[in-house]
């Protein structure tokens, strides 16, 4: 068949002026946004290495017995990530359990130095499902407040062997707190001093606590929005927070400087955003600081659960270490009344309560020279001088 004198059909409607610049429009629109994207793509990555960088001397050579490193350790039979560093091997080792669940806290040091590496070699370990050590293949069966303590005792004796030394300091923070304090007592043989910071004690409580405090505080400054909001999402008297609650929990709380820090308020400028800058993790790490943050608090798993549900207070009282603890005084995360209250009930044989003025509830971030000097002044030494409460 032949269709030389085949013609199509003329347009009925020709697009106007206007229609066409709006095309135009559009399309220039959506190349800027695609540009923006990989430009913004292209810095990320750029800021993504994945590497540690060593310690230097005056020399500008690296430190001689000194350690910067990230590694990966078979733990309970899961590879488990980790960052250690140390200025000097010869230090006493401190191991650092994250809060969360499913939150590790390493990459916070980019923004708020601590200094531990000055006088530990200090371990931050990313625990089971959470940044380094997540994957999608982690056994759900495994994701228990039982498996994270006998995890922190593995990890603790892996250092042990790997450093050559008796025992470990060991300081669990918010939800590592939780774990961490288990780990103590149950091991105490372990450990030369348990250190709790945002120590967990009865957490429903504390919601509780955080909510009338909350209320209280947008009343006064006049935000009637907030206090409307908050109003219609109480917590709830049970196990189970609501879920309005909770989908309001990071916003009322860092509004109100009762959050991660006092001077926060915002998760997406103080966490979010800063977590992409952090250049010892490479792009794939960060996407999967933020996977382990949502599996790990995954309600399936019940870890928050178990925590809420859990009054310590009633649980582990006793301990055959020394025991500290160090709390913001604008802590309602884990309300610093109720931290206050648990410390009074512990027996052990030396103990020291320590309150920092300008913190929420990350002291050792928020006012890391006072934190520093009680850990050397005190903990180091075994002794109790500087706190509060003994």
């Amino acid at each position: 068949m032949r269709f030389n004198n085949l013609q199509m059909p003329k347009p009925m409607v020709e697009h106007s002026p206007f229609v066409k610049r709006m095309g135009h429009m559009m399309l220039m629109t959506g190349l800027i946004g695609l540009a923006i994207v990989l430009t913004l793509m292209g810095i990320v990555w750029a800021m993504s290495p994945g590497k540690t960088a060593p310690f230097l001397g005056e020399d500008g050579q690296v430190l001689v017995g000194s350690l910067s490193e990230k590694i990966y350790v078979e733990i309970n039979g899961e590879k488990q990530g980790m960052f250690i560093k140390s200025k000097d091997l010869k230090n006493p080792v401190l191991l650092f359990v994250h809060g969360g669940p499913g939150m590790p806290e390493y990459w916070l040091t980019q923004r708020y130095p601590t200094g531990l590496e000055n006088y530990f070699t200090v371990v931050w370990w990313e625990q089971r499902g959470a940044g380094l050590s997540y994957h999608p293949g982690i056994s759900a069966e495994t994701m228990t407040d039982e498996q994270f303590v006998a995890d922190t005792q593995a990890v603790t004796r892996y250092l042990l062997k790997r450093f050559g030394k008796d025992k470990i300091y060991l300081m669990g923070h918010s939800w590592g707190s939780f774990i961490g304090i288990q780990a103590a007592a149950q091991t105490p043989e372990l450990y030369f001093a348990y250190i709790g910071m945002g120590q967990v004690s009865n957490q429903l409580q504390s919601e509780q606590l955080a909510y009338q405090y909350a209320l209280n505080y947008y009343e006064e400054k006049g935000n009637l929005h907030m206090v409307r909001k908050l109003q219609a999402a109480p917590p709830g008297m049970t196990g189970a927070l609501s879920p309005e609650y909770e989908a309001l929990r990071d916003e009322y709380m860092h509004g109100a400087g009762i959050g991660t820090t006092h001077e926060m308020k915002s998760v997406i400028t103080g966490i979010f955003l800063p977590s992409w800058q952090f250049r010892e993790y490479t792009l794939a790490e960060k996407i999967n600081l933020w996977r382990g943050k949502i599996y790990s608090s995954s309600n399936k798993f019940g870890l928050w659960k178990t925590m809420l549900t859990t009054d310590l207070a009633e649980q582990e009282t006793e301990l055959d270490i020394p025991v500290y603890f160090f709390h913001g005084q604008y802590d309602y995360t884990c309300a610093y009344s109720l931290a206050a209250t648990y410390f009074d009930q512990i027996q052990a044989p030396l103990k020291g309560f320590y309150t920092f003025e300008n913190s929420a509830h990350s002291p050792l971030f928020e006012e890391p020279e006072k934190a520093l000097n009680i850990l050397v002044q005190d903990v180091l030494s075994g002794e109790n001088s500087l706190a509060d409460k003994r």
